[in-house]
């Protein structure tokens, strides 16, 4: 789904709004204060998989890493 991430300029709230068409970012307001000035964040997203009681730490191949994937 292209949902992006977007930042007020004026109240500063983030927010995520689902964008199909790019036309669809020219009608931005902020649902806070209603604003159409806003900022497209980069959104970050995250790849590997971490086991049960890994302590967090990614156990395979990373992203471009080339897994063992067939």
């Amino acid at each position: 789904m292209p949902i992006h991430e977007f930042k007020c300029t004026s109240c500063e709230h983030v927010f995520e709004e689902l964008i199909l068409r790019s036309s669809d970012k020219d009608e931005l307001e902020c649902p806070e204060c209603g604003t159409p000035r806003v900022d497209q964040l980069m959104s970050s997203f995250s790849c590997g998989s971490s086991s049960p009681g890994g302590g967090g730490h990614v156990h395979g191949a990373g992203c471009g890493q080339g897994g063992g994937f067939s």
